[in-house]
């Protein structure tokens, strides 16, 4: 990503606006990596002071082919309370990592349950065709000689497109509830990165599909800032340099040849979409 906001930053830069017939506009958000935060702010504001265009390329990593889909990515937090006690004297307190443990045997039986579902759009995620449940981090009590008074359980949720948040909260909160019943417990909502789903006749992806010389209709499993852009009726196509399977390690990269092809297609579209001349 870092890669085509630099091919994007220069080319902005490098505009005149005398010669552009139609508008052309960089949006550079914060935090995408820890819940696109920057674009759920813009989004729920309901946009800058000025409209911004509404084709919008999202220069996450595809390999230079155009993605019209991407799941979402709901995180929430359980935390379950107990009463500390020395464990000489169980009986003076409560265990808050036991209910815990069993959420998460439970949570387990809804991901299943969610890969076991169909979908309309499963074909254009054939790696992970469902929406997952992913229990990611658990955190619980400070030595093995005290009865634990507090479980902390991050899970994230991967959500096909058509999928409602809310509604899949809804049944995070039933299962916990038969696994654990109702006392000592919360859950809450830590992150939303909405699902993304474009129209397959959109001219922005039949254009960058061109490009691509690819009529592949594909998703992608990651989230990206169009979930919350779509939502301000932006068309918005996943289209960058780079693979996703190099994101997020040390030696993370970008071929040369690509970085330059994917300059090269970005003027095609800027004098395609803005009218650029000279």
């Amino acid at each position: 990503m870092k890669g085509f906001l630099a091919l994007a930053v220069n080319r902005l830069a490098a505009a005149h606006g005398d010669r552009l017939r139609r508008p052309l506009a960089l949006l550079v958000t914060y935090d995408e990596e820890i819940g696109t935060l920057g674009a759920r702010a813009y989004a729920e504001a309901g946009g800058g002071s000025i409209p911004l265009p509404s084709r919008t390329i999202v220069g996450e990593p595809t390999g230079l082919r155009p993605v019209r889909l991407h799941k979402g990515h709901l995180r929430l937090r359980l935390v379950t309370t107990g009463v500390s006690a020395h464990s000489a004297y169980p009986d003076g307190g409560r265990s808050a990592v036991e209910p815990a443990a069993r959420a998460i045997v439970a949570l387990a039986g809804l991901d299943r349950r969610l890969r076991g579902q169909s979908s309309r759009v499963a074909d254009r995620f054939p790696e992970a065709p469902f929406s997952s449940l992913n229990v990611g981090r658990v955190v619980g009590g400070t030595a093995a000689n005290v009865v634990p008074d507090r479980c902390e359980v991050l899970l994230g949720l991967r959500l096909l497109p058509g999928a409602d948040p809310a509604g899949m909260t809804a049944r995070v909160e039933t299962t916990l509830r038969e696994a654990i019943g109702d006392a000592g417990w919360e859950l809450e909502t830590v992150g939303l990165s909405p699902p993304m789903e474009s129209s397959p006749d959109s001219d922005l992806f039949r254009v960058l599909q061109a490009e691509a010389d690819d009529s592949t209709d594909r998703g992608v499993a990651f989230a990206t800032d169009a979930g919350w852009l779509e939502r301000l009726g932006h068309d918005c196509v996943i289209f960058g340099p780079g693979s996703i399977e190099v994101a997020h390690r040390p030696e993370e990269w970008i071929g040369a040849a690509e970085l330059a092809r994917a300059g090269e297609v970005l003027d095609r579209q800027i004098a395609r979409w803005c009218g650029a001349t000279g």
